[in-house]
C-alpha cells in the first residue's frame, strides 16, 4: 500500500459540499500540486487536522474553486496512513476537474470500498466495523443508523472478543501442557472450563438469534397484501404510502404484476408489496401475475388478506385466505367499510382482523399503529444486532462447535478430541471478526461498497 488513492467521496450529485479524498505516503505533496494554500506554504507543512483556506487547480493550473484541505498524517487517520480531504463546492465539473488533476499529479483512482479496506488491514477496523460503514451509508432509519454506528465503534467486537480470548486461552493452556511437562504448569482439566463454554454457547446463541430482527431492521418488513380482484389492495397500498402508488380504477384485473413501496410506520420500514388478484384465470399474463402473487406471500414476514367487506365472500376470497396464509404471519383487513357491511369478522381465520376504509382512511391508525408495535425491534441497538447472513452463519458455526465440545466432554473423550471442536469455533469467530478470514470472503465484503468509501 505504497501507492496514493484518490476520489470523490461524497458522489456525483451536485451538492453544497463536496470532498476530495487521499490516502497513502506522499499524499499531502500530491494534494499539494492542485490545492495550494493561502498562506503560501506547501500543504504538506500545514498543521494535522486543521482546515485550512485555498486555492484548487485544474489540471492547465485554472482556478477551480476557493477549498478547503485538510491533513490527517497517519497512523492517527481514518485509514491508518497519511490522508488528506479536499474539501470544496459540490459541482461535479469541479469535483471532477480536480480528482483528474490529482491523477496527473501522480495518484491512482481508489478501488471501491478501498478507503475502508486499507483501514482494516491497518488494523483500524475489524471486519465487522468495516460491514457496519456500508450499513450506516445505507441505513434508512434511525434505529438501523445507531446500530451501524456502534458496531463502527467496535461494539460486537468487544462482546465476541472476550469469548475468542477465552477459547484461545483454552487451547494455548492445553498444548502448553502437552509440550512442556516437564514445566510447572498448572494440570489441564476441562471440567474446570464447562461453565465458561456453557456461557459462551449461550451468548452466542442469543447473538445469532438478532439476525432475523436485524434483517428487518437492515431491509426492513416484507408486507404483501393479498385478496381477489377489487377487493381494495391498491387504494390499500395509496393510503398506507400516502401517494397514488398504483393506479385504482373499478375494473377487476387492473393491478397484473406485483408492485412495491416502502413505508415507515414509526421506528418500522416496510416494503409493502401489491399484488395481483388471486383467481382463476385463462388470461396468460394475468396468469403470471397471480402465479407472483402467491410467491410473494409465500416470502413475506406479513401477509395481509384484503376482503371487500361490501360484498359476501366466495371463492376467489378463499383461493386469496389461503395464499395468505402461507406466509411467516397472516392478519385480514376488511376494506371498504364505509359501505353496507356484508362480511363478519366470524368468517375470516386471521388474528387480528382490521375494519378500514382505504378511501377515507378510516382504521389505518389501528392497522399502522400494530404493524410497528408487533414489527418494531424490542433490541437494543448498540451494535449487537447482527444485520447480515454472514456474520449470523459465522456466529452460528462457533456456537454448534462448542455445543459440540461440551457434548464430547459430557461422553468423557479425551482432551484432544475437545479441543479439535474449539478450534474450529477459534475459526468461526475469526472469520466474524477478520482474523482468519479467506480472502475472498473479504473481497466479497467490498464489492457492495462505493468508490470513495
Amino acid at each position: 500500500m505504497s501507492d496514493v488513492i484518490a476520489a470523490i467521496s461524497t458522489g456525483k450529485q451536485p451538492c453544497a459540499v463536496g470532498i476530495l479524498r487521499l490516502s497513502g505516503p506522499g499524499c499531502a505533496e500530491i494534494a499539494g500540486v492542485v490545492f495550494r494554500l493561502k498562506s503560501g506554504k506547501p500543504l504538506s507543512e500545514a498543521p494535522a487536522r486543521r482546515l485550512c483556506l485555498g486555492t484548487l487547480y485544474d489540471l492547465r493550473g485554472r482556478e477551480l474553486d476557493q477549498a478547503l484541505a485538510v491533513r490527517c498524517p497517519g497512523p492517527a487517520s481514518y485509514t491508518g496512513e497519511d490522508t488528506v480531504e479536499l474539501q470544496c463546492h459540490g459541482s461535479p465539473a469541479v469535483l471532477t476537474a480536480g480528482l483528474e488533476a490529482l491523477y496527473r499529479a501522480g495518484a491512482r483512482p481508489a478501488q471501491p470500498g478501498e478507503f475502508t479496506k486499507r483501514a482494516l488491514l491497518n488494523g483500524k477496523l475489524d471486519l465487522t466495523g468495516a460491514e457496519a460503514v456500508m450499513d450506516l451509508i445505507e441505513a434508512q432509519t434511525a434505529d438501523m443508523a445507531a446500530n451501524a454506528a456502534a458496531q463502527l465503534g467496535g461494539a460486537l467486537h468487544r462482546r465476541l472478543n472476550p469469548i475468542y480470548e477465552g477459547l484461545t486461552d483454552i487451547c494455548s493452556h492445553y498444548h502448553a501442557v502437552l509440550d512442556y511437562p516437564d514445566e510447572d504448569i498448572p494440570d489441564f482439566r476441562l471440567s474446570d472450563f464447562e461453565e465458561r463454554l456453557r456461557t459462551d454457547r449461550a451468548q452466542l446463541e442469543w447473538l445469532r438469534a438478532t439476525c432475523e430482527r436485524g434483517r428487518i431492521l437492515k431491509q426492513g418488513v416484507k408486507i404483501a397484501l393479498v385478496g381477489k380482484p377489487n377487493a381494495g389492495k391498491s387504494s390499500l397500498l395509496n393510503a398506507l404510502v400516502g401517494y397514488d402508488r398504483v393506479i385504482v380504477t373499478e375494473v377487476p384485473g387492473t393491478t397484473r404484476d406485483t408492485v412495491e413501496e416502502t413505508a415507515r410506520f414509526g421506528r418500522v420500514l416496510a416494503r409493502i408489496t401489491d399484488t395481483a388478484g388471486i383467481r382463476d384465470t385463462a388470461d396468460r399474463i394475468e396468469a403470471l401475475g397471480v402465479e407472483r402473487s402467491r410467491a410473494a406471500a409465500e416470502q413475506a414476514d406479513l401477509a395481509i388478506f384484503v376482503c371487500d367487506a361490501a360484498q359476501p365472500l366466495d371463492e376467489e376470497d378463499r383461493q386469496a385466505m389461503a395464499a395468505a396464509r402461507e406466509a411467516k404471519r397472516a392478519i385480514a383487513v376488511m376494506n371498504k367499510t364505509d359501505l353496507p357491511q356484508r362480511v363478519f369478522r366470524v368468517q375470516l381465520p386471521f388474528e387480528p382482523i382490521f375494519a378500514v376504509s382505504a378511501v377515507r382512511g378510516d382504521g389505518l391508525d389501528k392497522l399502522c399503529g400494530w404493524i410497528e408495535d408487533t414489527f418494531g425491534t424490542d433490541l437494543p441497538c448498540d451494535g449487537s444486532i447482527l444485520t447480515n447472513t454472514r456474520q449470523a452463519e459465522a456466529v452460528g458455526r462457533a456456537a454448534e462447535a462448542i455445543g459440540r465440545a461440551l457434548s464430547a466432554m459430557e461422553a468423557g473423550v479425551t482432551p484432544d478430541a475437545v479441543l479439535t471442536e474449539l478450534e474450529a469455533a477459534l475459526e468461526a469467530l475469526g472469520e466474524l471478526t477478520g482474523r482468519t478470514v479467506r480472502e475472498d470472503i473479504t473481497q466479497k465484503i467490498f464489492e457492495r461498497f462505493c468508490v470513495g468509501k
